[in-house]
């Protein structure tokens, strides 16, 4: 797979005019490629896996808020970075999930061509069918270089999602301790 990824990058910068045995370019098809492979290695990494039975007895029924947590995805309308954080809110049911996990669910879907609306969901729901919780919350705010880099070019704008499932849907009061508690 990495082999037909670099022929394939050496083809794009000969498309764009370049000469791929210039000597600063020599090996940049071969590194893309890796990068490429890195940033989408969500594509090859198992939840049930990650996951692997990390769920504890806790007497806790207060929220549980991971917050700050950095992603960084790819675009996939134009396959630019985007970049930003993640906060995420649960109500356990008796059980709680080890908090590394959080950070990890974040990374396997992050790390695969999205957009920030279904990976926002994705993390929600994914958090919800670990945890059993009776709430998630999940928000992410981020910068996306499509917008930046191209087209509209608008260098300060930044993208926020909520998803909220359970009482962080029903309850008002729930959604605005957790909105007081990421700011």
């Amino acid at each position: 797979m990495l082999n037909q990824m670099e022929e394939y990058y050496k083809k794009i910068i000969e498309g764009i005019g370049e000469d791929v045995n210039r000597n600063g370019l020599k090996d940049t098809p071969k590194r893309a490629a890796l990068a490429m492979a890195e940033l989408t290695k969500g594509y090859h990494q198992d939840i049930d896996e990650i996951f692997h039975g990390a769920l504890f007895e806790a007497d806790s029924n207060g929220m549980i808020v991971v917050k700050d947590i950095e992603l960084y995805s790819l675009c996939e309308h134009h396959l630019l970075p985007f970049i930003g954080k993640c906060h995420i809110a649960y109500l356990p049911n008796g059980k709680v999930i080890g908090l590394s996990k959080v950070a990890r669910f974040v990374d396997v879907f992050a790390r695969r061509l999205q957009i920030q609306e279904n990976l926002t969901k994705q993390i929600g729901d994914t958090i919800m069918k670990y945890t059993d919780a009776s709430g998630v919350a999940v928000v992410i705010e981020a910068m996306h270089l499509c917008m930046m880099a191209r087209g509209v070019e608008k260098q300060n704008s930044t993208t926020q999602t909520s998803y909220m499932l359970g009482d962080f849907l029903k309850s008002a009061n729930t959604r605005q301790e957790f909105m007081h508690l990421i700011k």
